[in-house]
This record gives structure tokens, C-alpha cells and sequence, in this order.
């Protein structure tokens, strides 16, 4: 089977190499690209460090605050945060609920956290937080971009004008980048086959968005992970 990738860099490369390890080939056409958030660090001293997002390590890890210990939402982000020289990184493997039962787990409820984040985020874990008392400063520490247009490698292999295996699955890491790739098809004249591939979302969430544009899910993975997202390729029909 091969697999278009949409997620950005350096997310993409990396599942990528997984696919090819389960025996998959792969189209790997990111429909976002991250680029600087455009706020400086905040000032002041914290009891905690929120990770949601893999891509807000490095601003993190370059802004020196103090030691304090890191939550990272999940096995991937909590690598990736460690490769990237963050000390003390405590993983939740699971999702922004999982997050801040570890962090109340970890921290007095009065406590500061500063949750490093992209530009476009959800309101969890903050939200829950925040209400139990926690002191949560949001930094946009990235940005997630959208491309202007589909890549040409996925108009190509979509249109069936390239010479490798046909595409007919996707993975969906995010809402956001779901409906990225939804409307670059549509605008470039290939909605039905966006439609026509079988949809991998990483959550119910990213599955919602792909249902409120008329397009259902192949699999939803049980657990919000890289893992149990492609453990659905071995066990979806």
C-alpha cells in the first residue's frame, strides 16, 4: 500500500521510515510547514513545562528557563524533547487529559506552568488546569504554515501521473492539516481522489473534521499515538 504523509517536518521523514519498516511505500507531501511563533520566551521562573506539540521542544529547549520538569504529551514528543537537551521530561502517553492529570500529579495546584505551544492550538490542557488553580502562561512558542498549494509530488501521484504504486491511504495526524489537504485537492481539482483514500486519524477529533466535510474515516486510532495509528493499517480492512 502506499501512504501519502501530510504532516510536516520532521515528523513526516520520520514516519515515513516506519511505513517503509512495516513494508509500506509512501508519499511523503506535507501540507504545513513550522516556522517561528514571533513571540520571545516569557519572563519569570516556572514549576513546570507543558509540551502538546513535538515541534515546540526546540524553542523550548533554546529559551534556557531553569530546571523544571517537563510534561510531554505523549512518547514521541517526550523523545523528541529529550534528544533536543530538556532534563527532568515526564511523558503522559495519551492525550491533553491524560497531560494534566500527570502534571496535578507533579505540581501543587498553585503552581506556574508554561505551556509552549503552536500558533493554532486547542484550549486543553490549559483550560482544565486553570480551573484546578494552576497559573498557566501560553506561549506560542511556533507556528504551523499552510502551503499555498497542494505539493507537486501530491498532485502527481494523486492525478496517477507518476510511475509508483497508486495512493490509496492517508494518515492524518491533526484536524488542522486534515482540512489542509481537503481543500488543496479541492482547489486543485482532485477532491474526488482525496476522498476516494483511505483515511488514518490519529483521534476522534481528527476524525471530526474530515466527517463535518463529508468524508468518513477508515480508522480512528484507540490511543492518540504514532503507534496505535499504524497498528490501524495492519488491522483495518
Amino acid at each position: 500500500m502506499r501512504i501519502w504523509v501530510s504532516r510536516p517536518e520532521p515528523g513526516a521523514g520520520r514516519t515515513a521510515r516506519r511505513l517503509a519498516e512495516l513494508g509500506h511505500a509512501t508519499l511523503v507531501a506535507p501540507v504545513l510547514r513550522i516556522g517561528p511563533g514571533g513571540e520571545p520566551p516569557p519572563a519569570g521562573r516556572f514549576d513546570g513545562l507543558i509540551l502538546t506539540s513535538a515541534n515546540a521542544a526546540a524553542p523550548l529547549a533554546g529559551a534556557g528557563f531553569p530546571a523544571a520538569p517537563v510534561f510531554a504529551v505523549g512518547r514521541r514528543t517526550a523523545e523528541w524533547a529529550e534528544r533536543m537537551g530538556l532534563r527532568s521530561v515526564l511523558c503522559a502517553d495519551g492525550d491533553a487529559a491524560d497531560l494534566a492529570r500527570l502534571v496535578a500529579a507533579h505540581v501543587r495546584p498553585d503552581g506556574a506552568l508554561l505551556h509552549a505551544a503552536g500558533e493554532d492550538r486547542k484550549p486543553e490542557p490549559a483550560a482544565s488546569l486553570t480551573a484546578e488553580g494552576y497559573r498557566v502562561t501560553t506561549w506560542t512558542a511556533y507556528a504551523a504554515l499552510a502551503e499555498a498549494t497542494l505539493p507537486g509530488s501530491a498532485a502527481q501521484a494523486l492525478a496517477g501521473r507518476d510511475d509508483a504504486l497508486p495512493v490509496t491511504a492517508a494518515l492524518h495526524f491533526s484536524r488542522r492539516s486534515a482540512e489542509i489537504a481537503e481543500r488543496l485537492c479541492r482547489e486543485a481539482g482532485l477532491s474526488g481522489a482525496f476522498r476516494a483514500l483511505a483515511h488514518y486519524c490519529l483521534s476522534p477529533d481528527v476524525a471530526a473534521g474530515l466527517v463535518e466535510l463529508g468524508i468518513a474515516a477508515h480508522f480512528v486510532a484507540a490511543r492518540p499515538s504514532e503507534e496505535a495509528l499504524l497498528a490501524g493499517l495492519a488491522t483495518s480492512d
